[in-house]
């Protein structure tokens, strides 16, 4: 498939010219025009470079990309990423807020599905825009039950706080490092926050205010995106997809 033609169609799907974001969300490095084979990650770096090149990709698909509000420079790791990437021909597209905030193959929606919530709705603002989705239960679950699911479904190591109800109804999700979407929880009267990276700073005001809390690791919580991505353009294209997990652990 051709390159630019590939890029149009995820450009338009995930709508990135109207999402601000500090990532520059799109096609970051040009490679080959032709697109035979596509890999998937979550963060740039130049161990998943190797690995692409490796599974001999044409293009790979992350979320977290390489150039974030643009490049200063180009010069030492910045600079070994690069020359990598156009030495081995090799395409970079990142999606950021976008794949984040997708109501069919974002990050956000995925934990909405795992967790079988009804109703989702945008949720979380961050500079204004909701980049995560909230949903209700029908037959209310401890936190403990929400935990194992994710554990199990991600997997992840979870991490939980019983500061709310013992029996939830409401969640309010924002994937990755989503603590400062955490005030919208008290205004909106949610039982439980789940996101990616633990915060410190929500701690307390989470304790004081009675919301459960759930960390599920920034890594695991943002891989389901590029997943589902991949998996949609496989479906669409008959190009051959891959996804090149590299956990953080965090």
């Amino acid at each position: 498939m051709e390159l630019y033609a590939l890029v149009n169609y995820m450009d338009d799907y995930l709508r990135v010219s109207e999402i601000s974001d500090v990532s520059i969300n799109g096609l970051q490095i040009e490679g080959k025009k032709d697109v035979k084979k596509l890999c998937l990650g979550v963060d740039s770096s130049l161990e998943i470079f190797k690995e692409t090149s490796k599974r001999k990709a044409d293009l790979l698909l992350v979320h977290h990309g390489l150039i974030w509000g643009g490049l200063k420079s180009i010069r030492g790791l910045v600079k070994e990423r690069i020359s990598y990437l156009l030495e081995k021909d090799i395409s970079l597209y990142a999606a950021h807020l976008p794949l984040d905030m997708h109501p069919e193959v974002g990050n956000n929606i995925g934990l909405i599905k795992i967790l079988n919530l009804l109703d989702p709705e945008p949720f979380g603002a961050y500079h204004g825009i909701k980049i995560g989705f909230k949903g209700k239960y029908e037959k209310m679950k401890s936190v403990k039950e929400i935990s194992k699911t994710l554990e199990k479904s991600l997997p992840a190591k979870v991490e939980s706080f019983n500061f709310g109800p013992d029996k939830i109804k409401s969640v309010g999700i924002v994937s990755g490092c989503g603590g400062s979407a955490f005030e919208d929880c008290i205004k909106e009267e949610i039982d439980l926050f789940i996101t990616g990276e633990p915060s410190h700073t929500i701690y307390h005001i989470a304790k004081e205010a009675g919301i459960n809390l759930i960390f599920a690791g920034h890594y695991a919580t943002e891989k389901l995106g590029v997943m589902a991505l991949g998996k949609n353009i496989e479906e669409k294209f008959k190009i051959k997809t891959e996804f090149i997990d590299i956990p953080t652990g965090l």
